[in-house]
């Protein structure tokens, strides 16, 4: 397996959240230095560039580049309470 290659920069903090779905990785990325639009697999809408976000993966194996996914933060934190939009199936 490759190693994970690094996050872009705009990267403020990291931390391990514990949640019902698993351990998740989960850094907090400024607004100010994201250049690229993702979509967010809670809402199924754009993060346009220049939001500021959540970059999660699964905390085990420190998961891979196609693990991460890229949350609007409220999105992250009602992921528990809401059902997944077609895509994250």
């Amino acid at each position: 397996m490759d190693p994970p290659r690094p996050l872009s920069g705009g990267i403020s903090t990291q931390r391990t959240e514990s949640g019902p779905d698993g351990d998740w990785i989960v850094r907090s990325v400024s607004g100010s230095q994201t250049t690229k639009a993702y979509r967010c697999p809670g809402c199924d809408h754009e993060i346009n560039p220049g939001t500021p976000h959540v970059v999660t993966w699964p905390a085990e194996d420190y998961g891979t580049v196609e693990d991460r996914r890229h949350w609007h933060r409220g999105c992250w934190d009602a992921r528990g309470r809401r059902g997944p939009t077609s895509r994250r199936r």
